[in-house]
């Protein structure tokens, strides 16, 4: 799948095997930067075989694009079945991406096809408490605030209308 965004340069598309190497090199890069607010540290933990393992047998249902602009993977967003139809949606970009509007385009792209293409009803994303710049993207997606957890702040976007 790959889906166009409002930034012609900007597209998402699934993650296969293809894209490991490239995306081992992106995690490579990006360990520090990932662990600024504590969100991934399974993520900064992996080697280059759990990546390859983890793309060679993906979650089912699971929705993993690679963010690209200009043809380079740049970072990832995902919508995780938590309870279906309940989803979870996760995002990283490349410490150089970062403030071009690149996860709030990407979040659009992702969510409006979610909305046509399928039957997710809910998303849900966490927040670790300080990371500014995610609660402002998942701001202008149209996320609201439902809790706060021990480290994070729980966010809430209905795809569907209440019936």
């Amino acid at each position: 799948m790959e889906l166009v965004t409002a930034d012609p340069r900007l597209r998402l598309r699934t993650l296969d095997m293809a894209d490991v190497e490239d995306y081992w090199r992106l995690v490579e890069h990006n360990r520090d930067h990932l662990g600024r607010h504590g969100d991934y540290a399974e993520l900064r933990a992996a080697d280059r075989e759990m990546i390859r393992a983890g793309f060679a047998h993906p979650l089912d249902g699971e929705f993993a694009l690679g963010i690209r602009v200009d043809g380079d993977l740049v970072g990832e967003m995902v919508l995780t079945p938590v309870d279906p139809p309940r989803y979870s949606l996760g995002y990283w970009l490349d410490e150089k991406a970062v403030g071009n509007g690149y996860a709030t385009n990407a979040g659009r792209a992702l969510l409006m096809w979610a909305r046509e293409n399928t039957g997710i009803t809910d998303v849900y994303a966490g927040v670790t408490f300080g990371n500014r710049p995610s609660i402002a993207v998942l701001d202008r997606l149209g996320f609201t605030e439902v809790s706060d957890q021990d480290t994070y702040t729980r966010y809430r976007l209905s795809l569907r209308e209440p019936s």
